[in-house]
């Protein structure tokens, strides 16, 4: 299918790269529909709204820079998206890059759940309080020597 995304221009996406977030994603509750891209610059992808074309957001896989993150989701909330084990989640965090040079930043307080079977998602909210809303990506890849 042909869409309009913010950092590519109009593309060709592929139905598999379609994933649904039946409640939204935090601050963005009405729209539900996206597909998951690649970014040019690894190791991030993006998460671009199929009903709005400038809203897109930049997510990074957190194992990549924190080996020691845990999500701690419910199975019921698992179970309503689809996800009847652990090897059939995958989990992404949303990534801020301001403008102005400042560190480049991962939510790990508020990560993204996704079924890769079902590619229906949830933005879980963690209470665990090794987590932040802002973990700087960089130190954190330089401090586990990535």
């Amino acid at each position: 299918m042909r869409m309009k995304t913010k950092a590519y221009g109009e593309i060709d996406v592929d139905e598999r790269q379609r994933v649904s977030f039946p409640a939204g994603i935090l601050g963005f509750e009405k729209f539900s529909e996206y597909v998951l891209l690649d970014a040019r610059q690894k190791p991030f992808f993006y998460l671009q709204s199929m009903d709005a074309p400038d809203l897109a957001f930049i997510l990074i896989d957190p194992f990549l820079f924190r080996p020691d993150y845990a999500v701690d989701v419910s199975d019921e909330v698992l179970s309503e998206i689809g996800i009847k084990g652990s090897d059939d989640a995958v989990v992404l965090a949303i990534v801020t890059a301001p403008g102005d040079g400042s560190p480049i930043t991962a939510n790990l307080m508020g990560p993204l759940v996704i079924g890769k079977t079902s590619r229906r998602g949830v933005q879980a909210v963690l209470s665990d309080s090794r987590w932040r809303v802002k973990h700087d990506v960089m130190a954190e890849l330089a401090a586990s020597g990535k």
